[in-house]
């Protein structure tokens, strides 16, 4: 693991007590480590404190024993002579790098942190959690260490969750109002709504009562856009999502979605966990926070017996978009999952697959199995929750088509 580029190395202007320094030379030696102290000289002040804290972590790396250089005691390394410097906790180090390193280097080490190194003390220490950022890795670490949680720890982890859904929330919420507000057609209305006059179709229909002399135009006839319908009539969304641990930033967001699109007019909406048994949250939804604290991320995965599941639960397959949030890496059935979502399709139920319900949209999924669900009649690919909403609301005015 390469340590992340930090911006400016150097610390404030050495002070009487220091040597003169090169910011240049300083940032390479930062960036080369230890190896590179016979060229650029040794590390002084903010700059000495900035590689104790990279090398906190990135010492821990086990391509260091590969190169050579031996490593001490939680992960830091080895210093020829004596010379180790004291050891870091959790806690010291946070403090370290909020204080040594920009914002943005800040959140990369508090990543690599939790996912490179699985340093769990990031969100299972008390000092940790009174003291960190709120961020959407530290809530999927959350997500992911909150079995191994004394009550006191989760009351400050649960912090964490509801910041970062609070954010996410802000952030969904217009969107999806967007996607059901409906927007103007180029279709005439009778409805003559001030909002939705139509300038140009009006003075085009009257310019035969233009008035020379007055220089005017006699509106006899004023014309209105039609608007898209988003709520003729009542759908459902089904929305069950993988809860393996690969899957936490789409169980996040699946769950932020859902309250979004809660008791939209024509939408009822429902959310379903699954791993190798199925979990139906829908009473949970109106609260993404106590949603995502009842989450358990891990264990096997069955999608055959969760869509089996939420086949049940549809009433009208017309009216129905069922979405399967998963990799589609199948421990139960693939010829049972296969053959629900065949009989789904056939009846007339939109069928989502999707690889992906999250800002980035990157989609890992088994596509062998993808492929046969395509076949079977689902629609493949991956989502960004935004998409997700103005696919629905696309199917509710009945002007969208699944791609």
């Amino acid at each position: 693991m390469s340590r992340p580029p930090h911006g400016t190395a150097a610390g404030p202007a050495a002070g009487p007590e220091e040597p003169a320094r090169d910011p240049g030379l300083e940032r390479w030696r930062l960036i080369l480590g230890s190896a590179a102290e016979r060229c650029t000289g040794a590390l002084h002040g903010d700059a000495a404190a900035q590689d104790a804290a990279l090398d906190w972590l990135y010492g821990r790396d086990e391509d260091l024993l590969r190169r050579g250089v031996r490593r001490g005691a939680g992960g830091s390394s080895s210093r020829e002579g004596g010379n180790e410097p004291s050891r870091l906790t959790a806690v010291d180090w946070l403090e370290d790098i909020h204080r040594l390193f920009p914002k943005e280097t800040v959140e990369r080490l508090e990543r690599d942190a939790v996912e490179s190194y699985e340093i769990h003390e990031i969100v299972t220490d008390p000092e940790v959690l009174a003291r960190v950022e709120p961020s959407q890795t530290l809530l999927r670490a959350v997500l992911r260490t909150k079995h191994l949680m004394n009550p006191q720890v989760l009351a400050l982890a649960r912090r964490i969750v509801e910041t970062v859904v609070r954010q996410l929330m802000e952030r969904l919420r217009p969107e999806v109002r967007r996607a059901f507000t409906g927007s103007r057609s180029r279709r005439p209305s009778r409805l003559p709504l001030a909002r939705d006059f139509d300038f140009r179709s009006t003075v085009r229909a009257n310019l035969v009562h233009y008035q020379p002399r007055e220089r005017r135009i006699l509106i006899q006839r004023p014309h209105f856009h039609s608007r898209t319908r988003r709520h003729l009539e009542q759908w459902q969304l089904v929305l069950l999502v993988d809860q393996s641990g690969s899957m936490a930033g789409s169980v996040i967001h699946s769950a932020v979605t859902a309250a979004c699109l809660w008791n939209l007019p024509g939408l009822k909406t429902h959310l379903v966990a699954f791993d190798t048994e199925v979990v139906d949250l829908t009473s949970e939804v109106t609260d993404p926070v106590e949603l995502l604290m009842k989450v358990q991320l891990g264990g096997g995965t069955d999608i055959a017996r969760a869509v089996g599941y939420g086949a049940g639960l549809v009433e009208n397959p017309r009216r129905t978009i069922l979405a399967v949030v998963s990799d589609f890496y199948e421990g139960g059935d693939p010829y049972r999952l296969v053959r629900t979502v065949r009989g789904l399709a056939e009846q007339g139920c939109t069928v989502l697959c999707l690889a992906a319900l999250d800002e980035q949209a990157d989609p890992v999924y088994d596509r062998a199995l993808a492929g046969r669900l395509a076949q079977a009649g689902a629609h493949v690919g991956a989502m960004t929750p935004a998409r997700l909403a103005e696919f629905v609301a696309e199917k509710l005015g009945g002007g969208g088509q699944a791609r």
